[in-house]
């Protein structure tokens, strides 16, 4: 005999789960199925912010395959005097081990604003931007390899298995976006090495992890019903996939996984409407368009101004964690171990125009005080060539951006040596990144913390200092 004398196979599912709440999954869900909750920004873990936040959403534009920071945002005039000529300093070993002599940068630096902050000419439409960017050129990693790097830079630990930053984000302060996932990947078309693993949610519920998204055709695949299938056979079909879905939660012993697939499911539903509508770039002006380049002649342009625009238009409805991987370009990432200036100079074409589009456009609707930007990879490159002309990996130190969600703008953080070569002050780890974008959400990153194996983990493990000087 079931409770109340009902059977499980009549008892709705929501009213069953609502009843009887198995375990933390249990609690989400109810959560979820609090429409009010979920518009107000609720569903993360955390039921009261640990301080007042900056942003509510964050973009992060990652760059595939870890650009040269001498080359991009922090110019480097010895690097012209030495030009040519065997490296002057002590290098340490490289990834290919096919080093060659100091290689000066091939594009011209420029101050910008009323900062004066120096961008490379690689960047003329983010370089209008400068009064908005906070350029750390003190970041460190301490992998030189890409899958190991990559895993570094998303989840903070150098193998698979950890929680995403995005997972993290969500887990903690949920979304404001009731049908619409709270972490998601715009795929231009470059999965990092290391594969979606890179946006997984570890050992946290399934439930926060990425939802990858296309920039261009459907935003997912499947997710309309078949034309040719009548409104009552897809009816009879949930029907029957509620009953299944009670039957199973009650013979396992294991709430968490099947709540987070129910979730799941529940989501996928509502994202039959709210996906087209969100990712329905029709809707946007012929000037907005333009503005990012979404018919640019250059195919890679194209797709990254999508995705940009796309971005801008998830934050407005509530998405709190968005990142942006490159298009390909016809050759290689940001990853030129030879072919330097023609590659370099493709990969910053794909995403300049529309980068600074986004900056500005989100300015001038009054989201970019809200919207937390980070623009960076996994780690820098050498002063010195590998073969003639192209940069092996260098972890030692490279640069990164930030712009809006508090963050002060026009200004640079830290130093690396003339060479651009290792960092000589004030030095990021990512760790610390990772205390500061969860700082400028509301959140205390030692506070945030999952019960798993034995000990409870978090984003930073036992690391990261918040960047306060970087803060507005």
């Amino acid at each position: 005999m079931y409770p109340c004398g009902r059977q499980l196979d009549f008892l709705p599912r929501r009213e069953f789960l609502s009843r009887w709440g198995l375990g933390l999954g249990g609690v989400a869900l109810a959560t979820l199925l609090d429409e009010q909750q979920a518009r107000s920004g609720s569903g993360g873990i955390l039921k009261r912010l640990h301080h007042r936040p900056r942003a509510t959403s964050v973009i992060f534009l990652y760059m595939d395959g870890g650009p040269g920071q001498m080359d991009t945002f922090d110019p480097k005039p010895e690097l012209q005097r030495w030009h040519g000529q065997p490296f002057p300093a002590q290098r340490e070993p490289t990834q290919f081990d096919n080093v060659g002599n100091t290689l000066a940068s091939p594009w011209r630096f420029r101050q910008y604003g009323h900062s004066g902050l120096w961008v490379s000419d690689l960047f003329p439409h983010v370089a209008r931007q400068a009064d908005h960017l906070c350029v750390v050129r003190s970041m460190t990693s301490k992998f030189s390899e890409h899958t190991s790097a990559n895993y570094f830079l998303h989840t903070g630990l150098g193998v698979v298995g950890r929680p995403s930053m995005g997972a993290w984000a969500v887990y903690g302060l949920g979304t404001a976006a009731e049908d619409l996932p709270g972490f998601v990947v715009l795929n231009g078309g470059l999965i990092p090495p290391g594969g979606l693993d890179n946006f997984a949610s570890g050992f946290l519920p399934a439930a926060y992890q990425g939802s990858i998204f296309s920039p261009t055709g459907d935003a997912i695949a499947n997710l309309r019903s078949p034309r040719d299938t009548a409104p009552q056979r897809i009816a009879t079909r949930r029907t029957l996939l509620q009953q299944l879905d009670q039957r199973f939660l009650t013979a396992t012993a294991q709430a968490d996984p099947i709540e987070s697939a129910i979730r799941n499911y529940e989501l996928a539903y509502r994202m039959q409407r709210s996906v087209p509508e969100a990712s329905d770039l029709s809707q946007e002006s012929r000037s907005t368009w333009e503005m990012y380049g979404v018919e640019h002649p250059n195919k890679p342009t194209s797709i990254f101004a999508r995705e940009c625009l796309l971005a801008r238009r998830l934050v407005e409805r509530g998405v709190r964690f968005i990142e942006l991987t490159c298009p390909a370009v016809g050759g290689d990432r940001w990853d030129q171990h030879s072919n330097l200036k023609k590659g370099h100079e493709n990969n910053a074409l794909a995403v300049d125009q529309p980068i600074g589009a986004l900056i500005a456009d989100l300015k001038q609707r009054g989201l970019l005080d809200q919207t937390l930007i980070v623009w960076g990879g996994e780690f820098g490159r050498t002063p010195f060539a590998q073969g003639s002309n192209g940069r092996d990996h260098n972890p030692f130190a490279f640069s990164i951006w930030m712009a809006g969600g508090g963050v002060r703008g026009g200004m640079t953080y830290g130093e690396s040596d003339e060479f651009g070569y290792k960092t000589v002050a004030q030095p990021v780890e990512i760790h610390d990144l990772h205390a500061t974008m969860l700082y400028l959400l509301g959140v205390d990153h030692e506070r945030l913390t999952y019960r798993f194996g034995g000990r409870d983990h978090r984003l930073t493990d036992v690391h990261g200092h918040v960047l306060h000087e970087i803060i507005a």
